[in-house]
């Protein structure tokens, strides 16, 4: 194995103005309204996070070359933007069109796409007698076969040309959130199989050796109508899937107590799961690591709080830079004793502050989270980026 695995973060790009928010919202808002807002939910909870830039606009290049280079001074070697296109086009794109790919400096590391095709509701925020489970849809992540292949011609013009996209052994990486909804897209197994190919088709016609798949699996559903994958090692060389992922640890295990859980009986779930995952996949795995959970500011404030389904979920407690670093710590071990070729860890998450689970600074651990991650794993020893 590489004597240091990619250090791939995901980054949630709801930070910024955007028209169909605006619509639903009202005029300038963002999910910054719900972090402002978020107020201690039972003893000893800590809210608001408050971030040490402030409330910044991730559109705006300057304000993403400080995240850039945030992220490349401690050891972040790409970000894995959530990347929403629904039948009627893009949502929450301007972060990455505009803020990542107008920086000044984003060669200092790579990017590339997660394709977040789940249904979008209503939940910012969400009301007790409305929990994600029940609330409006907003945006179907079933699409058609149509906006498959605009989804195809647009990540290979627009994202793969750029001499910054996340490239394995010279394939672009391209990652697919649900595999539920794009079965569901497609009519199934077969179809699927059919859209990805005409999908690796189209890249190795622009040049390239082929296109990396990577599948999110997960064995919790926590976002609404998220199902979990049967028989997913069959069912994803079917689908000719190349890698698979974790986005966030409480896929893998549903927190046991409520209102708050243990950070660290999370990470142990988790490593049972890595466990079966080796066991159970042929595929490479490129495990996670979690900073933390608590969708508690995504809910209307002056409700209860009660264990009643996302996002009145339980709370990770006891994440604290100490605790995540231990987690880094176990992750390169294993990492390093499986030589896993190519070796790759995502972290959840770069922005995820509605979630709990971001490495962005806060005022009450300072640049903790990313100083771990840097001492960890250190920096890259090439500056090149791509493969």
């Amino acid at each position: 194995m590489p004597t240091r695995p990619t250090i791939a973060c995901y980054y949630f790009p709801n930070y910024h103005v955007d028209a169909r928010n605006e619509r639903i919202h009202g005029p300038g808002w963002s999910e910054w309204e719900l972090v402002r807002r978020a107020e201690p939910r039972f003893s000893g909870h800590r809210l608001p996070h408050i971030p040490v830039w402030g409330e910044t606009d991730e559109a705006d290049p300057r304000v993403m070359a400080q995240k850039i280079d945030a992220a490349a001074d401690h050891g972040i070697d790409t970000f894995l933007f959530d990347w929403y296109w629904y039948d009627d086009g893009p949502y929450l794109s301007r972060a990455l069109d505009e803020g990542f790919l107008g920086a000044t400096n984003n060669s200092r590391i790579s990017f590339a796409l997660m394709w977040a095709n789940h249904d979008w509701v209503d939940i910012h925020p969400a009301k007790l007698h409305e929990t994600a489970a029940r609330a409006r849809l907003l945006y179907p992540g079933k699409v058609s076969r149509e906006t498959l292949e605009q989804i195809a011609a647009v990540a290979i013009e627009r994202y793969f040309a750029q001499p910054g996209y996340w490239r394995i052994a010279g394939c672009p990486f391209f990652s697919i959130y649900e595999i539920s909804k794009l079965l569901e897209s497609c009519g199934g197994i077969v179809g699927a199989r059919e859209a990805l190919d005409a999908f690796r088709a189209r890249v190795r016609a622009a040049g390239y050796p082929d296109l990396h798949l990577n599948a999110v699996v997960w064995s919790v559903s926590v976002l609404p109508g998220e199902i979990g994958v049967g028989s997913p090692n069959e069912l994803l060389h079917a689908l000719g899937f190349d890698s698979i992922t974790s986005y966030v640890w409480v896929h893998h295990g549903a927190l046991q107590h409520f209102p708050v859980t243990d950070y660290d009986a999370a990470r142990d779930r988790y490593v049972a799961y890595w466990d079966e995952a080796e066991a159970s996949f042929d595929l490479p795995y490129f495990p996670n690591v979690t900073v933390g959970w608590d969708p508690s500011p995504r809910t209307v404030q002056s409700d209860a709080y009660v264990n009643a389904g996302y996002p009145f979920t339980p709370v990770l407690v006891n994440n604290t830079p100490v605790r995540f670093r231990a987690a880094l710590e176990l992750a390169k071990e294993r990492l390093t004793a499986s030589r896993l070729e190519p070796a790759v860890l995502t972290l959840n998450a770069w922005n995820e502050w509605t979630e709990g689970s971001y490495l962005e600074p806060d005022t009450h651990y300072g640049y903790g989270y990313l100083e771990s991650v840097r001492d960890v794993f250190g920096l890259r020893a090439s500056s090149a980026i791509g493969d």
